[in-house]
């Protein structure tokens, strides 16, 4: 837990981060009840040096928190939260900082220079009469909580707010140099919009000076021009507005003006975070108004847009706008909308001029983004272009536009196949066929996948097929033959195959919808396949597994004319006396197609009783 390198000072980081935001959040509520601040409109963030203890305490005074809310808060984190954490530790500092982003809660970082923190906090507007609680915790996953006494109290500022002391452990004892923190704060904390003051307890108490000396130019980062704006600055800001450690991705900072004026300084991730699947889909832009933060739940972007973190700060609502104003709010769907296409705009420039740094976007956020292909028909088209895909034809990355530049001869569709695991797609007996006549396949391992694909439907008048749905329509595209093929083998007689597939059909009954000729098998013997207008089988799978009550659709097996095995069934159905054989291989080659196909065998145990039998007779002993 207790891991030592050189960006511990994260810590302090994360500390004046949270202090700032509870005094933003104040900030907005005191708009509409100005009684939280209790005349006292001053906010502040106070960092206080007490060598002779040992501790060092940020301070603020913004929100506060009541009992409820400090177990709710630190209390999930105590019990469980740094037992992961801890686990997870490696002592590399690059990937430390960023399992503490992941964590999602800057709080952890405490825990790496201090033995035991102790937190005192009042809710702003609390009773006086009420009294004021500690929580404290070493981190191992205990923790206390209860009244604080006055002298714990009196650590707050105005009587309202939070202050966090941290016992420092021997080891992070330079973290009790003024001179150090100063520069710590300078480098990460400089652009926080409220005053951070250092207070030197020990100078204090040796000439009664060491009054509280200002660190911070406490100027909002997003309302500078952006040539006075450093790389430096604009990572330290993505860092503390958005509670992660990586590096952005991409910067996102305009002024707009016109019918509505509003300042966006937005940033592209470039690791996903913990929360990205989150069902909740939550959007992380903050609203702030002439610089007053509103709120963090304003939908400012839509859900597939989720990874995007940063702010957008408006010059025309109202300060005293409510939360639920702003859902039917004019103001906020025009941003919403102008911002959404700056957004995708901005990612189209990307992929136009760095396609390897829009390839590494596209590999940790492609799958979110994909679902506004599925959910935002106004923008479809804009989210299809930026969409890249793997597929049957290259190793990199596919847009529609290059698949369909590169559509075989013949080729009137695009062929899609869905699955859980990307490399197993690639050797999916499905495939067979159309890499025997050279057509491209996109293969889908995303969830999100067998919902776009439907919804889009087709791409430049090519429409989208599953290879696992319907006939596979391929008689028109010749087979590539290849130098040293064996072509000497005649194929199956029309008779002899029909004869075969009714007496499968008839031994499998309504296991399945349909016994046929395979047009898109070269290799394997058999393969399932959904009926023509029925879901694609895995679609019939996802629904079910969600349970929607999806209605059961018999699958068709297809079965190749031109595998050794269907051709030793089809002699031994023109042989006759063979039924029984046909019937078990019947049932055997269902089960072989559903295991290859991902779905479960429904009866294992005779399954199990007819692989048996076949082992037996083909070793030469007696049957069962």
């Amino acid at each position: 837990m207790h891991s030592v390198y050189s960006e511990r000072e994260v810590f302090l980081r994360e500390l004046i981060s949270n202090a700032s935001d509870a005094c933003d959040k104040l900030r907005y509520l005191a708009l509409t009840t100005p009684g939280l601040i209790d005349g006292e409109p001053q906010f502040r963030i106070e960092i206080t040096i007490d060598r002779k203890n040992k501790t060092l305490s940020v301070a603020d005074n913004g929100c506060g928190m009541d009992e409820a809310a400090l177990i709710e808060n630190l209390g999930t984190i105590a019990r469980s939260g740094t037992d992961r954490f801890a686990a997870q530790i490696s002592g590399d500092a690059a990937k430390d900082t960023a399992l503490i982003g992941q964590f999602g809660v800057g709080f952890y970082a405490a825990f790496m220079v201090a033995d035991r923190v102790e937190v005192v906090s009042r809710k702003a507007g609390a009773d006086k009469a009420e009294p004021a609680f500690v929580w404290s915790s070493d981190g191992q996953g205990r923790y206390a909580i209860g009244p604080a006494t006055p002298a714990q109290a009196s650590l707050l500022m105005e009587g309202r707010g939070t202050c966090v002391t941290l016992h420092m452990r021997e080891d992070a004892e330079e973290f009790l140099d003024a001179f150090r923190l100063r520069t710590i704060i300078k480098s990460y904390s400089d652009h926080i919009a409220i005053p951070i003051t250092i207070v030197d307890a020990d100078q204090q108490d040796k000439d009664g000076a060491g009054a509280p000396v200002p660190v911070n130019t406490v100027s909002a980062l997003w309302t500078r021009p952006k040539k006075d704006i450093t790389p430096e600055q604009y990572k330290e800001f993505y860092h503390h507005v958005g509670h992660v450690f990586d590096d952005p991705a991409l910067i996102i900072h305009y002024t707009a003006e016109g019918r509505h004026e509003y300042t966006v300084l937005l940033f592209i991730p470039s690791q996903p975070p913990m929360d990205l699947f989150d069902p909740k889909r939550q959007t992380r832009v903050k609203l702030y108004v002439r610089r007053i933060f509103i709120t963090d739940d304003a939908e400012m972007l839509p859900g597939y847009l989720r990874f995007v973190r940063g702010l957008i700060d408006s010059q025309d609502m109202p300060l005293n706008i409510s939360r639920e104003m702003l859902q039917n709010n004019a103001i906020v769907a025009s941003i919403r909308q102008a911002v959404t296409k700056r957004v995708l705009n901005e990612l189209k420039k990307l992929s136009e001029k760095d396609k390897d740094s829009y390839e590494k976007f596209w590999e940790a956020f492609g799958p979110v983004l994909k679902e506004g292909i599925y959910e935002d028909f106004a923008r479809r088209d804009d989210l299809v272009a930026l969409a890249r895909f793997r597929s049957t034809k290259s190793e990199g990355w596919r847009s529609l536009k290059d698949y369909v530049t590169d559509m075989a001869d013949g080729q009137s569709a695009i062929y899609v196949l869905h699955g859980q695991d990307r490399e197993k797609l690639s050797s999916n007996p499905h495939l067979e066929g159309f890499k025997a006549r050279g057509i491209e396949v996109l293969l889908l391992s995303d969830p999100v996948d067998a919902f776009w694909v439907p919804a889009l439907g087709a791409y430049d008048g090519k429409k989208l097929v599953s290879v696992t749905q319907g006939a596979a329509d391929l008689e028109a595209i010749p087979v590539i033959e290849k130098e040293g093929e064996n072509k000497d083998e005649a194929p199956l007689g029309d008779a002899a195959l029909s004869a075969l597939i009714a007496l499968m059909k008839q031994a499998l009954g309504d296991e399945v919808e349909e016994v046929r000729k395979s047009a898109r098998l070269t290799d394997s013997p058999v393969c399932l396949v959904a009926k023509e207008g029925a879901p694609d089988l895995y679609m019939e799978r996802i629904l079910k597994a969600q349970g929607d009550g999806a209605p059961e659709v018999k699958p068709v097996l297809e079965i190749n004319p031109n595998h050794e095995l269907i051709r030793v069934l089809s002699e031994k159905t023109k042989a006759g006396g063979a039924a029984k054989e046909v019937e078990t291989a019947a049932h055997l080659l269902l089960d072989e197609a559903r295991l290859l196909e991902g779905a479960a065998l429904p009866d294992p145990a005779a399954t199990a009783k007819r692989v048996t039998e076949a082992l037996m007779k083909s070793l030469g002993g007696e049957e069962t």
